[in-house]
């Protein structure tokens, strides 16, 4: 894995810290960093902040209560038993934490990185038997798959899932396919399948095996137009879950009119479409988004640019259509990562994704002046759930040679959802 994508975590100033410095907490603000300061007592639903609309799904993972010393501990005390805990354990363990995540869990990774990036990069340590994933759910399941058998996967919080992976689901998903297949079985046979079905790498396991299992592959926000590409030539159309928006602004670059890119609304006929729309159509869109993403809008940019002319505006294109066509330039978070690192000259950047990681790039890079567009701060607050009392529990399991929150995919899902990735990476950009 180049070191390039892949950086070794280094001690930043606190998200709190870096948000004052920059004053872009507004008065009004519905949300704050201290969010989940102590978030032992799981909320109802995926949390305050951005995702508190959401509707969480039932079988959601719930954490059970931890030793109450980790409850009560402060800050120094955690920093020096995680510290002492990594020390004891060497290279039998591997801590891996996602650009969101925040710095007080962040600054005791091995690699900091996006969630397939740091599964490949938990491959490089041959010597570790266990894999602590400090980012949600399904980053630790794609690192199971792709571990070895004799790996323990873990999650410090079982809690930390992902809205959006939980808007597409295995029922809803399998249910639209059976009605596709249905609907263009009598479609003209030229050697492709009448829908290919690709999947962000946000999603569960398994949905990574559904797609495998149907001719299918997953996407990263790096490689999604290569893979739909991978699909056109394979496939009449594409159905793409579960961020709307990564799909239609990918597909939308690639020249495809956004009246052939209709919205699959689950657990409605077609969709909610009719049968004229659903035959024209070359990507059917699932009706999922990122909560905190979605929270962009053209006035925020607009805005920056008044303030800072000249400005240099990047998003994620998880955003909105109307906010990727008003940004200087989309792309993933590795992307936005060499954006700002390949600035030669002092830059302004506004920002279009998640604070965690806005704001350690401008304590990385204070050269540059760079904010966050969105002026109420929410953090992803379910990775947000990645406390250091997690992460100083599950290490000292490991170091009593007990190991607790192991995230394993079933057997019966690890081929087809490793048929899948192994697509997505043949799939180069």
């Amino acid at each position: 894995m180049n070191s390039h994508h892949i950086q070794t975590a280094e001690a930043t100033g606190s998200v709190a810290q870096n948000i004052a410095q920059l004053n872009l907490l507004a008065p009004e603000s519905t949300c704050s960093t201290d969010l989940a300061a102590s978030p032992w007592d799981t909320p109802a639903g995926y949390g305050p902040g951005a995702s508190q609309e959401d509707q969480i799904p039932s079988g959601y993972p719930v954490q059970s209560s931890i030793p109450e010393e980790y409850l009560k501990a402060s800050d120094e005390e955690l920093d020096a038993r995680i510290v002492a805990a990594k020390a004891t354990l060497g290279d039998k363990a591997v801590i891996l934490g996602h650009f969101y995540q925040r710095d007080e869990v962040v600054k005791y990774a091995d690699f900091v990185g996006d969630s397939f990036q740091l599964a490949n990069a938990a491959l490089t340590r041959d010597k570790a038997e266990a894999i602590v994933f400090c980012g949600v759910h399904f980053m630790a399941e794609t690192a199971d798959i792709l571990s070895r058998e004799d790996q323990a996967v873990i999650l410090p919080n079982l809690a930390a899932g992902c809205s959006m992976a939980d808007m597409a689901d295995g029922p809803s998903v399998q249910q639209c396919w059976e009605e596709l297949t249905a609907l263009y079985k009598d479609e003209e046979d030229d050697g492709r399948m009448p829908v290919i079905p690709v999947t962000y790498m946000n999603c569960s396991a398994e949905l990574k095996a559904f797609v495998g299992r149907n001719g299918g592959l997953v996407c990263t926000s790096s490689n999604a137009a290569t893979v739909l590409e991978w699909a056109f030539e394979r496939g009449r159309r594409v159905l793409f879950f579960p961020d709307q928006h990564l799909g239609r602004n990918t597909a939308k670059a690639m020249g495809i009119a956004l009246e052939q890119m209709p919205m699959w609304t689950p657990r409605k006929a077609l969709g909610g479409n009719d049968e004229a729309i659903m035959h024209d159509a070359k990507v059917i869109l699932w009706h999922g988004f990122c909560s905190v993403h979605k929270r962009f809008n053209p006035a925020q940019i607009a805005k920056a640019r008044q303030e800072f002319p000249g400005v240099r505006v990047i998003v994620h294109p998880e955003c909105p259509m109307e906010v990727v066509d008003a940004a200087d330039e989309a792309g993933s978070t590795d992307y936005i990562q060499k954006a700002i690192a390949g600035a030669t000259e002092p830059t302004t950047f506004a920002i279009g994704t998640e604070i965690n990681m806005v704001n350690r790039l401008a304590a990385q890079y204070p050269q540059h002046t760079i904010f966050c567009l969105d002026p109420v701060i929410c953090p992803c607050s379910t990775m947000y759930r990645i406390h250091p009392g997690y992460l100083a529990w599950v290490l000292e399991e490991l170091v009593a040679g007990r190991v607790v929150n192991q995230i394993t995919v079933p057997k019966d899902q690890q081929g087809d959802a490793k048929i899948a990735l192994e697509r997505m990476l043949a799939a180069k950009p």
